[in-house]
């Protein structure tokens, strides 16, 4: 495994702090690297301009590599004595067939979020803490190069008159570039990396964000086709949980997806993937989040999974939850099961449709029946805090009934400490869930661990 950081070097007095600089020896090393990564591109693999190119990685171009770096190395034409053949052959194919510094973030499985601010300044999200990596590009047209090269692919374009774009990686990973005149300090990248391994909720149990009753009462909800929001915060593992839960659909259910970029990994045979389509220069033509719902329902989908509803496509979420697609599931952002209410209020207004807020209440007192609130703590980990039933109105008022919750009670060796507690409500959907033939413990919502 390539080194993760570098030593952060003091930069001279003045230097802009979000700008950041390059101390001249490190600029040396990358801008030979590039050189060496062109040169060989083009005079050994016969590709010319082939930075400028999507090439693909193969062992024998890897030995290729390997050989020459080692050649050149030995004949002293490169230096570095400090840097071994196989670190500067991994960092030259980083150049030719991937995304530069990047590569060794990417690579590695526990890293969960990649952000370049800049040439200059690359922060990780390692075991759920932010760290500056001391790696850095050469400049703005080396960032800029590795954005075309992801973007590239999937028919897009980035530049001045398209400086912002959504992309996702080949594994999954969920990509946002910027470029000027929308950032200032140069052009900014933020990866949102997939776990190679399929996350089940046993797993999550494992990791202590949830408690064994809360996996088994959630197991049940989806087997039941309870309809589910997920609340959060950005990072807090909505996505995660989603995945994880969408485990317990029937193989028998014809379920679509509908995403930004794909992100949901579901394991089942009869699922249709959409996904939402920004303009271009080249192509102005927008197909929204709520352009693919509307479509979806002449799908004949039992389930529909969204993403994330963040906009005018929500109030139609609720009408297809109240129209016979039980089991569906969405997620949103917010910090609590009752915000997050207030938060479908507020994206069903966007609509545009001038429906009372009283008829929207109703709507999602009667398509939503849990919430599931995930929440990123303090020290970074990742917890389901809440697991909340919406019992329908009161007057003008949606009541809720939480059934699980996470009691935080301080903190020890910078770890937050707490448990997960039944709440010891009994909740409505145990009849339904019965119904269905599920026995789950009569104790079930009582106590913690």
């Amino acid at each position: 495994m390539s080194q993760l950081t570098r030593p952060l070097i003091r930069e001279p007095f003045g230097t802009p702090p979000q700008r950041g600089m390059i101390d001249p020896e490190h600029a040396k090393r990358i801008r030979t690297v590039i050189q060496l990564a062109r040169m060989i591109g083009e005079k050994m693999l016969g590709i010319p301009d082939v930075l400028d190119k999507d090439v693909e990685r193969t062992p024998e171009r890897e030995k290729k590599i390997a050989a020459t770096v080692k050649a050149m190395k030995m004949s002293g034409k490169l230096g570095f004595a400090d840097m071994s053949v196989e670190e500067l052959a991994r960092q030259v194919s980083a150049e030719l067939f991937g995304f530069g510094p990047l590569d060794r973030f990417i690579e590695n499985d526990e890293i969960s979020e990649i952000m370049v601010n800049g040439p200059y300044i690359i922060f990780v999200e390692l075991d759920g803490k932010m760290t500056e990596t001391g790696h850095k590009f050469l400049d703005d047209e080396h960032v800029t190069r590795v954005i075309q090269r992801i973007v590239r692919p999937l028919g897009r374009n980035v530049g001045p008159n398209d400086p912002l774009v959504d992309a996702r990686l080949p594994d999954g990973s969920r990509v946002n570039a910027a470029v000027s005149p929308c950032t200032l300090d140069g052009p900014s990248i933020t990866i949102r990396k997939f776990k190679r391994s399929k996350i089940e909720l046993g797993d999550l149990v494992n990791f202590g964000s949830m408690s064994p009753q809360m996996a088994e009462f959630l197991k049940a909800l989806v087997a039941t086709r309870h309809n589910v929001v997920v609340s959060g915060g950005t990072g807090s593992g909505k996505t995660t949980l989603i995945n994880a839960m969408s485990r317990f659909i029937n193989n028998d259910e014809r379920v679509v997806t509908i995403e930004d970029a794909a992100e949901l990994q579901l394991t089942q045979r009869n699922v249709v993937r959409m996904e939402s389509k920004k303009p271009t220069r080249e192509d102005p033509v927008e197909i929204t989040i709520r352009d693919c719902l509307v479509n979806s329902l002449r799908m004949r989908p039992e389930r529909i999974l969204i993403g994330e509803c963040r906009s005018a496509e929500a109030l139609d979420m609720l009408q297809a939850m109240n129209t016979g697609h039980d089991g569906s599931m969405t997620t949103v952002h917010s910090n609590s099961p009752r915000d997050s209410i207030s938060r479908l209020e507020t994206l069903a207004l966007m609509g545009g449709i001038g429906l009372p807020i009283d008829v929207i209440r109703k709507q999602i007192a009667t398509a939503v029946h849990f919430i599931v609130q995930a929440s990123r703590l303090r020290d970074g980990s990742r917890k389901v805090t809440y697991i909340t039933e919406v019992q329908g109105m009161e007057g003008k008022t949606v009541t809720l009934s939480d059934i699980f919750r996470f009691e935080e009670t301080g903190m020890r060796d910078g770890k937050v400490v707490g448990k997960h507690m039944g709440c010891g409500n009994r909740p409505k959907a145990m009849e339904n869930i019965e119904r269905h033939g599920i026995r789950l413990p009569p104790n079930l919502f009582f106590g913690g661990s």
